[in-house]
């Protein structure tokens, strides 16, 4: 084992080092990747071992001494630096690792690792299985209160439950006499939202933290329907101009209710077909901007109650989309008893929270302290002053109006996030919140698209003695690998940035490939025509030499002079017909040979590029279309014009087979040009720099 070392199997005594432990042994030191463990050694022989909790050590110690510390519990990095010294911290910095493995292709990756194509799962079939399993599993996803209650710890949570569902109940009474104010309706009205929808939720919900109930957005959003549909001037008495409160309440709370139920049934089909993912388009910028904006109307349309003043009130379409089941079920019945839309509530969430909640248990005690309140105190809260509620309502938006405080954070750590905020805010002012949050979502998706067309490109160069390939922009250590360039894009490459993406390919590397490729066009066609214009020539010489060949061969002579002197002629005639072809076919021969050097850019009189391989890092590529497709294939065919091969890195299996499926691969293109890492392309391109240029029929081939 040597001098020193664990139990755990390490061979040299000098320096070992154990990845799936991260153990690191040296002269002067251990450490421990999870409970750090730091020893300094003396002159004697030492056997060791260590546990999770504690640390075991004997053997013989000689002249020298032995320092143990132990710090436990994950200790964060800077305490760990705290507690080393600067030598000790370099020491421990000075870990390595060494691997040997072969260069790897993605066709040599398949088949070391065995790859094989994930089974298509068919869903449908489970869905429609028919099985005793099947039909206990559904009636507990639907109604989860089956689930969880019969093993609900009598001991450890009723008492939290039951201070917490009071706590709620205390702040949730105010709030649902005053939100149905918000709503347009008598406030008694709030009180039943209160009950009823929440003790559904108690037996249908799935969340053990939120608390449902009336919200100061939903009654707004509900009151502008409401004094919509049935405004004041519709219940004006001819005479005395008073208006009709009690038929105006009466058509108010039918037509809440309808919208209640409306909204259960939307809420319950988009809960059953799986419509939650919508909420993922709302960030957390977007949902704090929006509520802010929503306690500012909110704020705004209270001071009339509170001044006593008479204004005409806002109002806009109603846009409601939400995907609980358990929320649409509480919206639904509710709508039976008179009850308007209800949703989850920021503040009593926070309440239920910090006084102990742990299950919907506290929900329900809540929702039968308002039953108590609704049949025994209610009428004591009737005759309640508007400016009472009003003032309830405008304390109440206190925490969502601390959201101003997002425009200083966010201009600090995200503009991009305050650009959101900003327009969330003035579209819901401007607009209404239901048109308001329509712009919003449709803003923050264009500007994630936009974000995605000017992503970050940069030019990878390799740290020294590693296998890291970094931006050499950031790091001056960064160099890059001679006759190689390595791009890399920080977004996946699509239709809407697959141009953007080659031309900053070719902007980064320094060398303008159109124009290289226009000159290498022009010139070849120059040459083309020049041999063309030769071709002629030589076609009309060779048409004249033959012309006169034939004029002596069939020229008739009565004299025998004239037949003598003809058969004396006509072997010279062939003799130069001979010499003629001979000169022809080594003049095309030489041609032939020098045809390839003539269509090189050097040859040709053109600058070459001081890189002879292109290497494409695709680690960033989540999906490809046919766009980013045909975008790579012109990538190929561009550099390989002007004598640059390219590689591709680093692609997930899942793109590779998108690759695959889109016919990317041919004969040209083939997978031994995908490696597995950059490194490996890097390798593979300097141990093969392009000495001579693809084929040029090959390559138009693409």
């Amino acid at each position: 084992m040597g001098d020193f070392g664990p139990e755990r199997g390490f061979h040299q005594p000098k320096f070992r080092y154990c990845p799936c432990l991260g153990v690191n042994i040296g002269p002067s030191g251990v450490s421990w990747g999870l409970d750090l463990l730091y020893l300094d050694l003396g002159a004697g022989k030492i056997r060791w071992m260590t546990l999770w909790s504690q640390v075991k050590v004997w053997g013989r110690l000689g002249r020298g001494a032995l320092t143990l510390s132990l710090w436990s519990c994950h200790p964060r990095p800077r305490d760990t630096q705290a507690l080393l010294s600067a030598t000790q911290a370099m020491e421990l910095q000075k870990c390595d690792y060494h691997v040997e493995r072969p260069l790897l292709n993605q066709e040599q990756l398949e088949e070391l690792g065995h790859w094989s194509s994930k089974p298509g799962t068919q869903q449908w079939r489970i869905w429609f299985q028919c099985s005793r399993a099947r039909a206990r599993a559904l009636l507990l996803q639907y109604l989860p209160v089956l689930a969880w209650l019969p093993r609900y710890p009598v001991r450890d949570w009723l008492l939290g439950d039951l201070l917490s569902g009071l706590s709620v109940a205390i702040m949730q009474l105010p709030q649902g006499l005053a939100y149905a104010l918000l709503a347009g309706l008598p406030p008694v009205f709030g009180l039943y939202s209160s009950f009823y929808p929440v003790f559904i939720y108690f037996l249908f919900g799935t969340s053990r933290h939120i608390s449902v109930g009336t919200f100061a957005v939903m009654s707004v959003m509900v009151g502008s329907v409401t004094e919509s549909l049935a405004p004041d001037e519709a219940f004006v008495q001819d005479a005395n101009s008073t208006v009709n409160e009690v038929a105006r309440d009466t058509t108010r709370v039918q037509l809440a209710s309808t919208l209640s139920v409306l909204v259960g049934l939307c809420q319950v089909a988009l809960g059953l077909v799986h419509f939650g993912f919508v909420v993922t388009y709302l960030s957390e910028p977007l949902v704090r901007s929006y509520t802010t904006a929503a306690s500012v109307q909110v704020f705004v349309s209270q001071l009339k109650y509170v001044f006593g003043l008479h204004l005409s009130s806002r109002s806009g379409p109603l846009s409601l989309i939400y995907e609980l089941v358990a929320l649409g079920l509480s919206n639904l019945t509710g709508g039976f008893f008179q009850c308007f839309p209800v949703s989850c509530s920021m503040s009593r969430s926070l309440v239920q929270e910090c006084t102990g909640g742990n299950t919907q248990v506290a929900g329900a005690v809540s929702s039968l302290f308002i039953l108590l309140v609704i049949v025994k105190l209610g009428e004591l809260f009737q005759d309640l002053p508007r400016a009472v509620l009003a003032a309830v309502i405008i304390v109440n938006l206190k925490g969502m109006l601390k959201q101003f405080s997002d425009i200083c954070s966010l201009w600090k750590t995200n503009r991009m996030d305050l650009l959101i905020w900003l327009v969330t805010f003035v579209a819901t002012i401007l607009l209404d919140l239901d048109l308001g949050l329509a712009v919003a979502v449709i803003f923050s998706l264009l500007l994630v698209v936009f974000r995605t067309q000017l992503p970050y490109y940069s030019i990878l160069g390799q740290l020294p003695d590693t296998d890291i390939y970094i931006d050499v922009a950031e790091y001056s250590e960064a160099r890059e690998v001679p006759g190689v360039k390595v791009f890399r894009s920080s977004a996946t490459v699509y239709f809407a940035n697959a141009e953007l993406y080659s031309d900053a390919l070719k902007q980064r590397c320094g060398v303008d490939v159109d124009r290289l490729i226009s000159q290498k066009k022009k010139l070849l066609k120059k040459q083309q025509l020049k041999l063309k214009r030769l071709g002629k020539e030589k076609q009309l010489q060779e048409q004249a030499a033959s012309s006169k060949r034939t004029s002596v061969s069939i020229s008739v002579n009565t004299s025998q002079g004239d037949i003598k002197s003809n058969n004396v002629e006509e072997p010279k005639a062939k003799q130069v017909n001979t010499e003629d072809g001979l000169k022809d076919t080594v003049v095309s021969d030489q041609e032939d040979a020098k045809a390839p050097d003539v269509f090189t850019l050097k040859a040709l009189g053109l600058p070459q590029p001081d890189f002879h391989s292109l290497i494409l890092d695709l680690s960033a590529l989540s999906f490809v279309d046919t766009v980013c497709l045909k975008s790579l294939k012109n990538i190929f065919h561009d550099f390989r014009e002007i004598e640059v091969e390219v590689y591709m890195a680093a692609c997930h299996s899942p793109v590779v087979t998108q690759l695959e499926a889109g016919h990317f691969f041919d004969a040209s293109i083939t997978r031994q040009h995908l490696f597995a890492s950059v490194h490996d392309a890097v390798t593979f391109a300097v141990q093969h720099p392009r000495s001579s240029p693809i084929n040029p029929v090959l390559v138009t081939k693409l």
